[in-house]
């Protein structure tokens, strides 16, 4: 019985966003002199389709670029070189491609596929934390952040602000377009993950002025500056808390405990063994110099037979022992920007860390933030086409998924990602090769697909005997 793949939502697929992100940067301005030879959007599209199929280097994508597909399933007519390419890429402003991500968030709000991975009372959770991509004693640029070490070195390095749309019971995640932590113009001193998050929270609600947000973010982000920027764009959050970092307000819950304010709960698992223990008080200052700054605090303990995981969050969304739970869930699924999210990149197939050139001006930040829309696409396939996830449950894991992409499509013909995919989870016949000629060798060997036949045909040049050739490639060698 043949396999028939998946159908999937045509706005959705990869092929359609290919599209999309293509138009999008043809619109971006040219700055470089010789547009003529490479056009920028070519040479974005080439960067972004690297990390599409997660090559190795810019090198390794290099050498295969001509050999591919990158015309029919990526609409480049040009690629350039490695060196071309970074040199098109380094004056591109990061900015510019803000609207790439806002353009692949609303193909997946026309699609209704994010109304699933909607979390409380019609707001979406967003997850906010820094990661470090890029680190170097001797490559900088005048983006970089730099630290002095007391031999008189320096570390140059680069971070950025990542933001993804998460939700306790999605594996997937929704990327939504990251804050560079960098040097900002004219000044000389480093930027910081605080001053990303104002800029970031500032932008989320220009680019999404009518959605509902509960931001989600570890102890650091616990201050007051940070949660009034929160407050001022209309976001809630569950925001981690730590007694070692807030010594005031965790004094405070036990003066209210000792007053009785406080509410305990406790909900049972038997399932899976578990006892789910909570404490937690609304209406508390935050710290000792900002008592203006009020928040409501959720203390909790989780219970097995081998361990106890204890937690702790502040939040301005009103607690009860109705949404305590949902509330608690929340707050832990902030981990999945570490693991669904950095350690993806990081571990599997991306290469996040890895320098893919540094440039001297934004070429880093362009690359981290090319990589992040192509991660996006994955997780809009993941999570939207049925095919994209047969064949990942087919082949069993995701470094094998990109491997075998990468094969064919370096080794076969496509016209579309579609095929590709449709190839790997229907199977595909796998043809002798063409071997051409070339005057230089006396047996020169090239192959070439046909369309429903295959054929061989060699150089004969002295001390090959001619037996020796059929009796290697068959009957369908011919001698030229």
């Amino acid at each position: 019985m043949s396999m028939v793949a998946p159908k999937g939502r045509k706005h959705l697929c990869a092929d359609a966003l290919f599209r999309l992100l293509h138009e999008h940067f043809a619109t971006i301005a040219d700055d470089g002199v010789d547009e003529v030879e490479i056009p920028l959007d070519d040479a974005l599209m080439s960067a972004f389709a690297m990390f599409s199929l997660k090559a190795p280097s810019l090198l390794a994508f290099d050498k295969q670029r001509a050999e591919g597909n990158v015309k029919t399933i990526y609409g480049i007519e040009r690629a350039p070189c490695d060196t071309r390419m970074r040199e098109r890429l380094d004056p591109v402003s990061p900015e510019s491609l803000r609207p790439s991500f806002t353009l692949v968030f609303r193909q997946l709000q026309r699609g209704k596929a994010l109304e699933p991975m909607v979390f409380l009372d019609g707001h979406s959770l967003v997850a906010l934390d820094g990661t470090g991509y890029f680190s170097s004693n001797t490559i900088h640029c005048d983006s970089c952040l730099h630290k002095e070490h007391r031999n008189g070195s320096i570390t140059y390095y680069h971070q950025m602000l990542g933001a993804v749309i998460i939700h306790p019971d999605f594996r997937e995640v929704i990327p939504l377009r990251p804050e560079p932590i960098v040097k900002q113009d004219g000044t000389e001193k480093n930027d910081c993950e605080r001053n990303a998050a104002k800029r970031f929270i500032t932008k989320l609600r220009q680019d999404h002025p009518h959605l509902k947000f509960i931001v989600t973010e570890d102890s650091l982000s616990s201050n007051a500056p940070h949660i009034e920027t929160l407050h001022d764009y209309g976001c809630h959050y569950i925001l981690g808390v730590k007694e070692g970092d807030h010594a005031y307000l965790f004094t405070q819950v036990q003066a209210a405990a000792a007053a009785g304010r406080i509410t305990y709960y406790e909900r049972h698992d038997r399932a899976a063994g578990l006892v789910h223990r909570f404490r937690f008080v609304n209406d508390m200052p935050l710290n000792g110099s900002r008592t203006d700054v009020r928040v409501n605090f959720i203390e909790y303990w989780e219970m097995s037979q081998d361990q106890v995981q204890h937690f702790s969050w502040v939040t301005d969304l009103r607690v009860s022992k109705r949404n305590v739970y949902k509330l608690m869930r929340g707050g832990r699924a902030r981990w999945k920007i570490e693991n669904e999210t950095f350690n993806t990149l990081k571990n599997q197939g991306y290469n996040f860390e890895h320098n893919y050139g540094h440039g001297e001006k934004n070429l880093s930040v362009v690359f981290a933030m090319l990589m992040m829309l192509a991660f996006l696409v994955d997780q809009t396939q993941q999570l939207c086409c049925a095919l994209f996830r047969a064949v990942w449950a087919k082949l069993g894991s995701k470094r094998l998924l990109w491997e075998r992409m990468r094969a064919l499509f370096y080794d076969y013909r496509l016209d579309s990602m579609r095929e590709l995919l449709e190839a790997l989870y229907v199977g595909f016949e796998k043809s002798h090769p063409m071997i051409l000629t070339d005057s230089s060798s006396t047996l020169f060997i090239c192959l070439r697909g046909q369309e429903n036949h295959s054929a061989i045909a060699i150089r004969h040049g002295r001390g090959v005997p001619r037996g020796r050739l059929r009796r290697i490639f068959g009957p369908a060698c011919r001698e030229v």
